[in-house]
């Protein structure tokens, strides 16, 4: 991307999907010394942690791209509630969305509205860093903003991924 970019003159654009899901993530935010903790474990706070990642990626990737000089923006956003099958391993939650879902929860084509936003639109050249939801920018947690918490993440992540 960085390639195409320089020579193109085109910006790229990275977003990254997170949720509002992201406010429910344990109370430490990444859970570094128990990211596989079975005795730990909550559904819940594990998908907050997931979609709060998602965030701490996308900004960490924004600084970084950024002091490169690279004409490359990174987002988060939230798509909005949408009918899925999310809920499927949750019987009466599952059952609640399939029940009612269909008259208040976003369709397919309004939940790819706000990544095609980012991903497309003219008013989000050189945005970067930022979280949307409903093609705005919106407030996310304090946590998700957290710049040493995006650079642990970042650095947590490469220690995993390292071959050596």
């Amino acid at each position: 991307m960085k390639n195409t970019a320089r020579v193109s003159h085109k910006e790229g654009r990275i977003v990254n999907v997170s949720s509002e899901g992201h406010r429910f993530a344990y109370s430490e935010g990444v859970r570094f010394d128990k990211i596989n903790d079975e005795s730990s474990f909550n559904t819940i706070y594990a998908y907050g942690q997931s979609k709060l990642a998602n965030i701490l990626h996308a900004n960490e990737l924004a600084r970084r791209l950024k002091e490169e000089g690279v004409k490359i923006t990174a987002n988060s956003l939230h798509p909005g509630a949408i009918a899925t099958n999310l809920l499927r391993h949750h019987g009466f939650l599952d059952g609640l969305v399939n029940l009612v879902g269909k008259y208040v929860l976003k369709n397919a084509a309004q939940g790819a509205a706000t990544t095609c936003y980012v991903a497309l639109h003219p008013q989000v050249k050189g945005v970067t860093g930022e979280y949307f939801s409903d093609s705005n920018i919106a407030k996310p947690t304090a946590q998700a903003k957290d710049a040493d918490l995006a650079k642990k993440l970042w650095d947590f992540s490469l220690s995993l991924t390292d071959p050596k």
